[in-house]
């Protein structure tokens, strides 16, 4: 199950981003020869009007053939011929398409986890919350006087706190009262707790609301390890590949599909970043070309650019040969 959920994985991500790719050149009026899933050997193909579909072999690329994509092409219809502003919605539609996948996959596990409200479900035995006097039922409304509308604010504000008790102030059929609760570190954790599970709904707004606030957050948290990359604080061995990838997919799955899916989500959003990293042979890296050539000229030919991305296509595929042995010592090995 570990190697189709990731076999999944990787197909779902690699074909909405090439999907982004083709749907937008045909709205743009570009030619198309081929667009694939897969790489290797094709296994299916169908030519339907200008456009071959394919479907390859080996789940581990996919890609959107363009007219004139990488090279000189007369045709008026070739990517290369076409206006800048559609060839930089072209190029950055892929990654627009992972970024879409991971606020709806965010979304879906939202609807079904469902979202924690400040209504509390359940009092655990013997805990510093029924030693005060909480119930079930009971909505919290403030945390040493600090108002809570979500959540995560009561276990923010808990889980922080830095004395040995906190003021907490709840509605209790329509009436509020302050009771005075003993903090518990739990040291697993590392934060505060009293002892109550919040009561979930599942609600449409909220989801949609929390998948894309989830999504920023993570987002953010990317951004910040890339700066840490080059800023030397994390290392390049800290990385994965696909092997990493099949790995935490094995961990997740053992914890139940909806783990996996919020795996598929951060590689999603994964892909939309790095894709889009201003790096030669990656669609940042094109855009950033076009950019240049837009002011420029013709001073930078399609043949120097089409070296220029076969140079990066090549140092792209030794970081990821380097990464793989990299997780082969840190995931396989150690099994054995």
């Amino acid at each position: 199950m570990t190697i189709i959920y990731a076999i999944l994985i990787f197909c779902l991500l690699i074909f909405v981003h090439e999907f982004g790719h083709f749907i937008v050149a045909k709205m743009c009026g570009v030619k198309v020869n081929e667009f694939s899933l897969g790489m290797g050997p094709a296994i299916f193909k169908k030519q339907k009007g200008e456009t071959l579909y394919s479907l390859r072999v080996l789940p581990i690329g996919g890609y959107c053939a363009m007219e004139g994509e990488d090279e000189e092409s007369d045709e008026p219809r070739a990517f290369g011929n076409q206006p800048a502003w559609q060839r930089a919605c072209i190029l950055v539609a892929g990654a627009f398409m992972n970024l879409v996948t991971c606020v709806v996959l965010l979304i879906i596990m939202s609807l079904a986890i469902g979202q924690a409200t400040t209504t509390i479900a359940s009092i655990e035995p013997d805990s510093p919350a029924m030693n005060a006097g909480i119930k079930a039922g009971d909505t919290i409304v403030a945390v040493d006087g600090k108002e809570v509308d979500e959540w995560a604010d009561v276990i923010n504000i808990l889980g922080g706190s830095k004395e040995s008790s906190a003021d907490i102030t709840i509605d209790r059929d329509g009436q509020e009262m302050i009771v005075t609760s003993e903090l518990e570190y739990d040291k697993e954790a590392g934060r505060n707790r009293i002892g109550i599970t919040a009561k979930s709904v599942h609600n449409p707004a909220s989801a949609i609301s929390d998948g894309v606030k989830n999504t920023g957050s993570m987002a953010v948290l990317m951004y910040t390890t890339l700066k840490q990359l080059v800023t030397g604080d994390v290392s390049i061995g800290e990385l994965s590949g696909p092997v990493g990838v099949v790995y935490v997919t094995n961990q997740a799955a053992k914890s139940g599909f909806i783990y996996v899916v919020y795996i598929a989500a951060l590689l999603s959003l994964n892909l939309a970043i790095v894709n889009m990293l201003p790096l030669p042979a990656l669609d940042g890296g094109r855009v950033l070309m076009l950019i240049i050539r837009l002011f420029t000229g013709n001073k930078v030919s399609d043949e120097t650019e089409g070296k220029i991305h076969f140079i990066g296509i090549c140092l792209l595929l030794a970081l990821m040969i380097m990464i793989t042995i990299n997780d082969v010592i840190k995931f396989v090995i150690p099994a054995f």
